[in-house]
C-alpha cells in the first residue's frame, strides 16, 4: 500500500540530474519494434534497389553447380574454386543489404533516446538471475503490456499477410507456369512487395511502441516533490547553510570595511539613513574611492567610528544616495560625480585650515546631483 501511495505521489517531471543519471546507467527509452522495423525496411529497400544485380548474382551462384566439364569434375581444385566463386557472388549479393541494415541499426536509437554508451549497463547484475524476481517481472504490468503487444503484432501481421496471399493468389500460382526466369522474377517481385508491406506494418507498430516507450520511460523517472527538494539541496546546497555562509561573509566584509574606515578623508551622510566614506590618495589613485558605505544601522556605525577618529562628516543627502547607488565598495567614484566630490574634498581641506588657524568654518557645500544617479534611492 505504501508503494502504491508513493507511486501516486510521483507527479513531478524528472529533473535534468535524474535524466543524466539514468542515461549513465543505460536507462534510455528504446523500442525494439521500431528498430526491427527500420532494419527490415532498410533490408527490403536495398534488395529492391539492387534487384537486377541481386538476381544476376543469384543466377551465377546456382549456375556454379551446373557448369562443369569432365576435366573440372576430376580436378582437385574444383571445391576451392567453386567455394571461392560462390563466396564472392554471395558477398556481392548481400553486401548492400548488410550495409543498409547496419546503418539502420545505428539510426534506430537516434530516433528515440539517442545514442548512448554506458559501461554500467554492461556490468553483470546477480539480481537478474533470481527466478522469483523474473516471474514478478513477467506478471508485472510492463510484462503484461509486452505480452499484449506481441499478441497484437502476431494477429495484425498474420491477418495482413493472409489478405495479401489471397489477393496475390493468382500471381503466386502463375509462378509455376511459363519460363523459369520469368517465374523466378515474378516470385522475387512478390516476395519483395510482401516484405515491404511487412516492414510497413512493423514501422506502424514500432512508431506506436516508440511513443509508448517514451511515455513509460518518463513515467518511471517521475519524482515526488520531496525528491525534488532533496535533490535541490544536494545540488545547490542546504539553503540554511548557504544563508549562514552569506551572513558570515557579510560580517567579515563589514569588519574589513570598518578597519579601513580610519583611512577615510570624509564621510558623506544623508544625514541619518546613508553614510559613505571616501578616501583620496593623489599619489596612488586617479579618483577618490569608496572604502566604507552602509544604510541605517551600518550607517550609524560608520558615523560613530568617523566621530571617534575625527573624520569630517559632510551632510549632502543627494550625493550620499548617489555614491551608495553607483559605486561598489573599494571602487573609484564615477566620472559623473567628480565635480560634486571635488567640492566636498575642497570643503574638507578648507575646514581643516580654518580649524588649524582658529577661523570660522566655511559653509558646507550642497552639490547638484542628477536624480538618475541615485537609482532606486531617490527621495
Amino acid at each position: 500500500m505504501a508503494e502504491h501511495d508513493d507511486d501516486q505521489e510521483r507527479t513531478e517531471q524528472p529533473s535534468e540530474k535524474r535524466l543524466r543519471e539514468a542515461r549513465e546507467k543505460g536507462d534510455v527509452p528504446r523500442s525494439r519494434d521500431l528498430s526491427g522495423a527500420l532494419v527490415v525496411l532498410a533490408g527490403v529497400a536495398a534488395l529492391l534497389a539492387t534487384g537486377p544485380e541481386a538476381f544476376a548474382h543469384a543466377r551465377r551462384i546456382y549456375g556454379l553447380g551446373l557448369d562443369y566439364g569432365r576435366e573440372a569434375l576430376f580436378s582437385d581444385a574444383l571445391p576451392a574454386r567453386a567455394l571461392g566463386l560462390a563466396l564472392r557472388e554471395a558477398t556481392a549479393l548481400f553486401a548492400p543489404v548488410a550495409l543498409a541494415t547496419v546503418l539502420a541499426t545505428f539510426a534506430a536509437p537516434m530516433l528515440i533516446g539517442g545514442l548512448n554508451l554506458s559501461g554500467q549497463a554492461l556490468q553483470p547484475k546477480l539480481e537478474r538471475l533470481d527466478p522469483i524476481a523474473g516471474l514478478g517481472r513477467i506478471f508485472a504490468l510492463r510484462g503484461l503490456v509486452e505480452l499484449g503487444k506481441s499478441l497484437l503484432k502476431l494477429l495484425l501481421i498474420g491477418a495482413v499477410l493472409v489478405m495479401v496471399m489471397l489477393h496475390w493468389e493468382r500471381e503466386m500460382m502463375a509462378t509455376g507456369r511459363g519460363a523459369v526466369a520469368a517465374g523466378i522474377a515474378l516470385s522475387l517481385g512478390l516476395l519483395g512487395r510482401a516484405a515491404l508491406l511487412f516492414g510497413a506494418i512493423l514501422a506502424l507498430i514500432g512508431g506506436l511502441d516508440a511513443l509508448y516507450q517514451k511515455f513509460d520511460h518518463g513515467k518511471r523517472l517521475r519524482m515526488t516533490r520531496q525528491e525534488l527538494r532533496d535533490e535541490a539541496k544536494e545540488t545547490e546546497g542546504n539553503p540554511e547553510l548557504k544563508g549562514r555562509i552569506r551572513r558570515v561573509q557579510h560580517e567579515l566584509a563589514r569588519r574589513r570595511m570598518m578597519q579601513e574606515l580610519p583611512k577615510a578623508d570624509v564621510v558623506v551622510t544623508n544625514p541619518t539613513h546613508f553614510a559613505v566614506a571616501l578616501r583620496y590618495d593623489e599619489g596612488r589613485s586617479g579618483a577618490p574611492r569608496v572604502i566604507a558605505k552602509g544604510v541605517d544601522l551600518v550607517a550609524q556605525q560608520i558615523r560613530a567610528a568617523a566621530a571617534d577618529h575625527r573624520i569630517p562628516l559632510v551632510e549632502a543627502p543627494p550625493l550620499a544616495r548617489a555614491l551608495y547607488a553607483t559605486t561598489a565598495l573599494g571602487r573609484e567614484i564615477p566620472v559623473a560625480l567628480y565635480v560634486a566630490v571635488a567640492q566636498v574634498l575642497a570643503y574638507v581641506f578648507q575646514l581643516r585650515q580654518a580649524v588649524a588657524q582658529g577661523h570660522a568654518p566655511p559653509p558646507a557645500p550642497q552639490p547638484d546631483i542628477d536624480p538618475e544617479l541615485m537609482g532606486p534611492y531617490q527621495p
